[in-house]
């Protein structure tokens, strides 16, 4: 066990789950009507403490218990195996537990911003319970835990680079996402603005925080691959925002604050699985692309497409993801057809389980609320709740 790359570590987990709770919460329940904030406040919240246990009976098993080519097995469920002399590399597996499991909440609760305000509040608990187990487990197994798509697997020596999540976390939320947008339909109403720019501001800031566990935590050791992924994740983060504001100026005439801090998001995740293997100069390229590439997948999904992913997941982390992996490649970091053959594999692995659980779960739990209930408002509906006097 290495002591330096222990704190580091301890610190890392700490930051990502500060990306979930309360940094994402706030993010998303900003940007929905103030009738629905603490139905979103609920969601993500709910998804964190069930995911952790999840995690701890099998999830952690399935991604990182085996060397199978596509399951991880059971043998550490209920981290059987695992005690206080464990060591994964130089940190304790009681640590690496933790973190990881941090990477098993945040990636349910993204797909939250693409139905919220008209979603069943059981389908939302069942849904993210079997998505993660079935298809986020095996995809993490895949990529990290030694799996088909890894070093030695289909794609030779060299298999798919994701440092910290482009395929694994944002690849398979934004495609989940898109999934379950376009099976419940559109709001009612989709032309309410955001109750809360500020709670969108201050959610977003958390994140980019965070953002330096889930980015610089992934190198698991305190040393100068961690502080190149901490510096290249806020490049890319800085640079995105700055081109999402510009981009927003030259098209509407006026640069917003919701827009420069998506941007900033746009930036993180398309950083995310290249934070590893490029420079600043390389991050700073991808953020520039990443603030208007994400802008105009905004635009192509919610008006083109007229596809309501509420809060725009597929746009701004499933495309954000999807170019960063790719850029990795561009750059010379990968392989070519490690990285295009393992987004294909990934993303119709992850389209077909999404769309079979979304099937099955709707058969148990209604997957929508009724029309009184989500023009009420699910604070008050769902949860007899509300956060303001008078919601909007």
């Amino acid at each position: 066990m290495n002591g330096a790359d222990t704190a580091w570590m301890l610190v890392a987990t700490a930051l990502v789950l500060f990306m979930t709770l309360p940094g994402l919460a706030l993010f998303y329940g900003g940007l929905v009507r103030a009738r629905n904030v603490l139905s979103v406040f609920m969601q993500c919240y709910a998804i964190a403490c069930l995911m952790s246990v999840l995690w701890l009976v099998a999830g952690y098993s399935i991604a990182f218990g085996g060397e199978g080519a596509f399951w991880g097995g059971l043998s550490k469920a209920f981290l059987a195996g695992v005690g206080d002399e464990s060591l994964s590399g130089s940190l304790p597996e009681y640590l690496f537990v933790a973190f990881q499991m941090t990477f098993a909440i945040i990636t349910p609760a993204l797909i939250v911003g693409a139905y919220v305000e008209r979603i069943g509040f059981g389908f939302v608990l069942l849904f993210s319970a079997l998505w993660m187990l079935l298809c986020y487990a095996p995809v993490a197994h895949w990529v990290w835990g030694g799996g088909f798509l890894a070093d030695g697997g289909i794609f030779g020596e060299t298999g798919v680079r994701d440092f910290a999540g482009g395929i694994v976390v944002h690849e398979t939320a934004g495609l989940a996402a898109l999934v379950l947008a376009v099976m419940l339909g559109a709001r009612r109403n989709r032309t309410t603005p955001p109750h809360s720019p500020g709670f969108v501001f201050i959610g977003a800031a958390m994140l980019w925080v965070g953002w330096f566990g889930f980015n610089g935590g992934s190198q698991l050791a305190a040393d100068a691959g961690a502080a190149k992924a901490l510096l290249v994740t806020h490049i890319s983060a800085a640079t995105a925002s700055l081109t999402w504001a510009l981009w927003e100026k030259i098209k509407y005439g006026t640069p917003s604050l919701v827009g420069i801090v998506t941007g900033t998001i746009a930036g993180l995740a398309s950083i995310t699985p290249a934070s590893g293997f490029v420079g600043p100069v390389a991050a700073l390229i991808i953020g520039a692309v990443a603030g208007i590439l994400c802008q105009e997948a905004v635009n192509l999904i919610r008006n083109k497409l007229a596809i309501d992913d509420t809060l725009d997941v597929f746009a701004v982390h499933g495309v954000g993801g999807i170019f960063g992996t790719i850029m990795i490649a561009v750059f010379g970091a990968g392989s070519w057809v490690a990285q295009f053959g393992s987004l294909a594999i990934v993303g119709v692995f992850t389209l077909v389980v999404s769309v079979v659980l979304a099937k099955a779960v709707a058969l148990v739990t209604a997957l929508r609320v009724d029309a009184e209930t989500e023009t009420n408002g699910l604070d008050l509906s769902v949860h007899g709740e509300r956060a303001y006097d008078m919601a909007s």
